[in-house]
C-alpha cells in the first residue's frame, strides 16, 4: 500500500512526532537532549521553520511548528535526524537505524485546536508520571511558554502573542489553560490525526485543506453504511 503523501502548507502550524525504533530510547543523557535541541534550532533556522512548542521524551519527541515553505519541515527533520543519528551512534558505539521510519505529522487549526496541541505536548511528562507539574520537566517548552524562560529555539505563535500585552500577562493566561488535563477524546483525536496525516480541526478547516491539497482529510468509516440492507431489498 503506497504511503500517504505528507501535507505541509506554508503558514499552517503542524504537529510532529518522531519515535525511536521499536520505542527504544533516543536520549540517554542530558548531553543527548542538549545536542538534539542545538541541531533542531540550527536546522529550524536554516529551513525557516518556527518552533512554538516541544517536548523531548526518552524515546520520542513532539514539536509544534510553522514552516515558511512547503518542504521546510521535511528538510528540517531529515537533516536533524541524520545529524543526530551520527552523533548518537558514535557516542554509544552502535550502528544502524535509530528512528521508527519517517516522522508523522498533521496540520493544526489555529482557532480552538492550537492551544490543545500546546497542552497535549507539554503535558506529556505528566501523563507519563515523570513529573507532577509540567514546570518540573526541563526538556519541554512549558518553562518558556508558561514561566517566561528565554530560549533561542522558541518562536511564539501569533495566537500565543495575542494572550496578553506583556510577557507576564501571556504567561499567566497560558498557565491557566493547564488547570485541566487534555480530555481522553481529544488525545485520541490528536493521535489519530497525527498518525494518519489528517488535518486536526473542525469540518470547515478540513474541507479547506482538502480543497487546497486535493487530499482527503477525514477518516473513512469502516464497514458498510447505515441502511445498506434496505437498499439491497429495493434492488
Amino acid at each position: 500500500m503506497p504511503r500517504r503523501p505528507r501535507v505541509s502548507i506554508p503558514g499552517y502550524p503542524e504537529h510532529i512526532i518522531q519515535r525511536g525504533n521499536n520505542r527504544q530510547p533516543i536520549f540517554a543523557s542530558d548531553e543527548d537532549f542538549k545536542a538534539y535541541a542545538y541541531w533542531l534550532r540550527e536546522y529550524a533556522e536554516k529551513f525557516e521553520v518556527a518552533i512554538h512548542a516541544w517536548v523531548f521524551m526518552t524515546n520520542h519527541v513532539h514539536l509544534l511548528c510553522t514552516p515558511r515553505s512547503s518542504m521546510g519541515v521535511s528538510k528540517m527533520m531529515q537533516s536533524l535526524g541524520r545529524q543526530y543519528v551520527r552523533y548518537f551512534n558514535y557516542s554509544y558505539q552502535r550502528s544502524g537505524t535509530l528512528w521508527e521510519g519517517r516522522f508523522r505529522s498533521c496540520l493544526v487549526q489555529n482557532q480552538d485546536y492550537l492551544f490543545h496541541l500546546y497542552r497535549y505536548i507539554e503535558l506529556n511528562p505528566v501523563r507519563a508520571n515523570m513529573v507532577a507539574d509540567p514546570a518540573e520537566y526541563s526538556w519541554s517548552s512549558y518553562q518558556c511558554n508558561g514561566l517566561g524562560k528565554r530560549s533561542k529555539l522558541l518562536t511564539p505563535h501569533q495566537c500565543y502573542l495575542s494572550l496578553g500585552h506583556t510577557n507576564e500577562m501571556r504567561c499567566n493566561v497560558y498557565r491557566g489553560m493547564f488547570r485541566e488535563q487534555v480530555s481522553v477524546k481529544l488525545i485520541d483525536d490528536i493521535r489519530l490525526a497525527t498518525n494518519k496525516g489528517l488535518a486536526l480541526g473542525n469540518d470547515k478547516f478540513k474541507d479547506r485543506i482538502e480543497a487546497l491539497t486535493g487530499q482527503r482529510q477525514k477518516e473513512i468509516k469502516r464497514g458498510r453504511k447505515v441502511g445498506w440492507r434496505k437498499e439491497q431489498k429495493k434492488k
